[in-house]
């Protein structure tokens, strides 16, 4: 059979996808589309259990495994069709180019001896007559990763995206917030850059529609929407479309990337580790040299979706509390996976704990839905100054602060960020377990139970734990230890009776 292309046909429904990335905010929202276009699917995930509450999970195969691990890869490519690479080191170190180019290399290797019919890999656009020395680190790796894929053997499809316009992309978040909150403005010169945006629903259309490109066709492909503008005017526009007052914005040259990094880092949830390979990108105008991929991955009417609209809809889905996935699913690099605080003699060396328990005048689910709700919104029920001021202790040193809040205001599953924790495990009705990802001299987790004694009334638990690294470790837990009966014990004391509150009121 062959494409009208004249080349063989691509995958059919049907096929093995193998997705990497599925914890990821593109990642999260393919696998769900590629079970709905009839694909099976199957996802590589340093930590499955980040994915066992994903409401596709049980359509799924979650195999364990790393991009830069030969092994697992050839046990996770095998009998796949399409191979979706979906991953990148971002924000992971200096040498983060370095593991970009060596996960690459292995992915790409292990594609090929797998017998893989297409690689399909997601990448920034590239800005026209730009040599490789001139770019930004982040363009510069995502540059280097599709030439190595496309180099593979493998028929494979680049897709070069600009900025992806969607709820919960870090780059909505950034116009989001940077817009909001400040209606006058003195902004980097990057605002008057030409940018042609993508809203999210047409990234995953096209990345789903190239799983059925005939093998003969193997190339990078510009996507874009239909709007070419500059930061300035998506500012201007994002403030329309939310019904917010006309902003002023005064562009001036003197703010580099890194500090406009750290500009944005104040403003918005998103933490200099990201806003600075952003910023930095936008030094340069990206626009789309061609829309070649309508002929492979037709545009249907209404497509692409035009910026206004976009912003429509991720508005909505924010309002409506129905962000699927988000910048910060993905955890943040160099977050801790070391053994869990529960692990038989636990093999870290000394840990602190914190214990406080109560008895609640409430019912157990009561209970629950008050630890289930923690953070975001409704705050860590304990002396918001405290907490306030680590949030913005752990901006000023590069972490990720109190303001990336939650994903939904109500529930929560493994792997979602929760301000500066990300939840490690969540067992309904009985314990959330959070690990730290702020800056700190060791590792730190919060674990909090519901539970009933001996004589069937319910009772709170909560456990804080540290693991010190080095002396400075223990000299943190030791300075901040006279504060525990009030961040920690206020918790305890205020969580009990806002579920009393709530068991009371019905």
């Amino acid at each position: 059979m062959t494409d009208v292309q004249g080349g063989a046909a691509g995958a059919a429904p049907g096929s093995l996808c193998l997705v990497t990335g599925a914890t990821g905010y593109i990642g999260g929202r393919l696998v769900p589309d590629l079970l709905a276009a009839g694909h099976r699917v199957r996802c590589l995930a340093r930590t499955p259990a980040k994915l066992r509450d994903h409401p596709w999970a049980g359509q799924a195969e979650i195999v364990r495994g790393d991009v830069t691990d030969a092994a697992s890869l050839a046990d996770a490519l095998r009998g796949v069709d399409v191979a979706y690479y979906l991953v990148h080191a971002l924000g992971s170190g200096r040498d983060f180019e370095r593991t970009d180019r060596q996960a690459a290399r292995t992915f790409a290797e292990q594609a090929r001896a797998a017998g893989v019919r297409r690689i399909v890999y997601l990448g920034g656009l590239i800005p026209r007559g730009v040599p490789d020395r001139d770019l930004s680190p982040h363009l510069r790796s995502r540059a280097e990763v599709g030439r190595i894929l496309l180099d593979s053997g493998v028929p494979t499809t680049v897709l070069r995206a600009a900025v992806v316009i969607g709820s919960g992309s870090a780059s909505f978040e950034m116009l989001r917030y940077l817009t909001e909150r400040l209606p006058v403005m003195v902004t980097p010169s990057w605002v008057r850059t030409r940018i042609q945006p993508i809203a999210v629903r047409d990234v995953l259309r096209y990345l789903v529609g190239s799983a059925r490109m005939p093998d003969d066709v193997s190339r990078a492909f510009d996507i874009g929407g239909p709007d070419v503008l500059t930061y300035r005017d998506m500012m201007l526009r994002y403030a329309s479309v939310a019904g917010l007052p006309r902003r002023i914005i005064f562009p001036v040259p003197v703010l580099t990337p890194g500090l406009s990094s750290h500009w944005v880092g104040l403003v918005t949830p998103v933490p200099p580790s990201i806003a600075r390979p952003l910023a930095e990108s936008l030094k340069f105008e990206v626009v789309c040299d061609e829309h070649d991929i309508a002929d492979w991955v037709p545009d249907p009417p209404g497509t692409p979706i035009g910026f206004d609209t976009a912003l429509r809809l991720a508005l909505q889905r924010v309002r409506d509390a129905r962000v699927t996935t988000r910048w910060s699913s993905a955890s943040v690099p160099g977050a801790p996976s070391d053994p869990l605080p529960t692990d038989p003699d636990w093999a870290g060396g000394s840990l602190y704990t914190d214990v406080r328990e109560r008895t609640v005048d409430a019912s157990p689910q009561a209970l629950w839905r008050v630890v289930e709700g923690i953070g975001g919104e409704n705050g860590w029920y304990s002396f918001p100054l405290a907490w306030a001021a680590r949030g913005r202790l752990d901006r000023l040193v590069g972490g990720v602060g109190l303001r990336r809040g939650r994903r939904d205001a109500d529930h929560l599953r493994i792997g979602d960020s929760l301000d500066f924790w990300r939840v490690e495990e969540i067992e309904r009705g009985r314990l959330l377990r959070l690990r730290a990802e702020m800056r700190l001299p060791g590792l730190a987790w919060l674990e909090m139970y519901t539970e009933r004694d001996e004589q069937g009334r319910t009772r709170y638990r909560q456990r804080a734990l540290f693991h010190p690294h080095g002396l400075a470790g223990h000299a943190y837990w030791w300075s901040v230890s006279p504060f525990h009966a009030v961040v920690f014990g206020g918790m305890a004391r205020t969580i009990a009776r806002t579920a009393e509150a709530a068991d009371r009121a019905g």
